[in-house]
């Protein structure tokens, strides 16, 4: 690392000089590794960087800029828009004429719209700069196909526990912080959740309130006093947010109460809102434990309710106890693949007509032309069931949507089904 002023910020006095120098990344940056090729390659692409806060998206992207000499011009999407895109350009088109490459980076690429995104498209085929993209955001839903299609995608990973540790050794190198406890350590290290840039701003809070109360160590008392509560990174909008959820669900539908848990301790402690929690609540209720146990979608119905009227911390345990519940109660999709299959069906199948006795009869015309005539009403019949009535269109063969399992309450439906086919049967009727 060059020598920089002991007044710049930490991150930028720890910033990596050279690819040797970057923590974490190993499987993009190692030896034989694509990130790596495509530095020793002496031909810039264009690329998406794709990762979590904090893991060397724009470190990366100057490093390449150096690595081809090559000007380095830096758009935020947050911030920025089509003038800035313009400038790049202008700026590119400068540069080429004095024989140098551009390349421009744009952190968060995923805010731009897609005329904004579009803007790039044409430079980047003619070749007037390099595109580098930063994104937390999945690029497949986030980034115009037509310019993914002209940039490789990396995948960063969230930093490491040794990647971190290694960051506090080389502040504590250049002493820009005291020495740390090894219990302060590890919760620094579990605080910063992966992100580089997280632990470098803790570390330099740290320092400063050190240097100010004429601390030689941080201890991990005296890092809770100052740290307050700990809280982890949670992007209630981005992949981290969808992923949790999915293991949330995932684990009720496998039927493991604790993961359930753990996994809903987890969102709230990122800061969810317990009511989008109910609401997943209510669709595993119907879409994985359906009619095996049809308490579960009153539960959740209730557990919504009680948490409106308890808010929190209180109500959370309501939505808890839920969870629970429907983690352990009998599983069915049946429903679920039947309502599926006959969705499917009447798409491609096409419009039928409804069989004459089957139709309302509301006026003396409709009487007249049949409408409702034979048809059985079931509870005239025995058993309150009108075997061998037919009620789908007519020439249609008699789909089986609903099957149920035997599991729960969907055990007796299914007894009570083949008893009406049966029924049926008896009729001369298809079951």
């Amino acid at each position: 690392m060059s020598s920089k002023s002991a007044h710049a910020p930490l991150a930028e006095r720890l910033r990596p000089q050279s690819l040797g120098e970057v923590i974490g990344q190993q499987h993009l940056l190692g030896e034989g590794m694509p990130l790596r090729i495509a530095f020793e390659s002496g031909q810039p692409h264009s690329c998406i960087l794709w990762g979590p806060p904090g893991t060397g998206k724009t470190t990366i992207a100057r490093l390449m800029a150096d690595a081809f000499d090559a000007q380095f011009i830096t758009i935020s999407a947050v911030l920025g828009g089509v003038k800035d895109i313009r400038e790049a350009v202008e700026q590119a088109q400068i540069a080429q004429a004095h024989g140098r490459r551009t390349i421009v980076f744009v952190d968060e690429v995923h805010r731009f719209n897609k005329s904004q995104q579009d803007a790039f498209l044409p430079h980047v085929e003619s070749g007037l700069f390099t595109f580098i993209g930063a994104t937390t955001e999945n690029p497949s839903f986030e980034v115009n196909s037509a310019l993914l299609s002209r940039a490789a995608v990396y995948v960063l990973q969230p930093l490491t526990e040794e990647d971190l540790k290694q960051i506090v050794l080389r502040a504590r190198a250049i002493d820009a912080v005291p020495a740390i406890e090894a219990k302060a350590l590890d919760r620094l290290i579990a605080y910063a959740d992966g992100d580089a840039r997280r632990l470098l701003n803790t570390l330099e809070t740290l320092a400063v309130a050190a240097t100010r109360e004429k601390r030689a160590e941080v201890t991990d008392e005296w890092l809770l006093k100052v740290l307050g509560e700990r809280m982890r990174r949670y992007d209630k909008g981005g992949e981290q947010f969808y992923d949790t959820i999915s293991a949330l669900h995932k684990s009720v539908r496998g039927s493991d109460p604790d993961a359930t848990l753990y996994w809903f301790v987890r969102m709230l402690d990122g800061g969810v809102d317990p009511r989008y929690v109910a609401r997943r609540m209510i669709r595993m209720a119907v879409e994985d434990i359906g009619l095996a146990d049809p308490r579960a979608l009153r539960m959740a119905l209730d557990a919504a309710d009680v948490y409106e009227r308890l808010g929190t911390p209180e109500g959370e345990l309501a939505l808890a106890e839920c969870l629970v519940y429907l983690a352990i109660a009998p599983k069915s999709n049946a429903v679920y693949v039947a309502y599926n299959e006959a969705r499917a069906l009447v798409r491609k199948d096409g419009t039928r007509p409804v069989p004459l006795h089957l139709r309302n009869a509301p006026t003396k015309l409709m009487k007249d032309l049949n409408y409702g005539r034979d048809y059985r009403y079931a509870h005239d019949e025995e058993g309150g069931f009108a075997a061998g009535e037919t009620y789908f269109p007519e020439g249609m063969k008699a789909p089986r949507f609903y099957r149920p399992v035997e599991r729960g309450l969907e055990i007796r439906i299914a007894e009570k089904l083949r008893e009406l086919r049966a029924l049926n049967t008896g009729q001369g009727t298809n079951p």
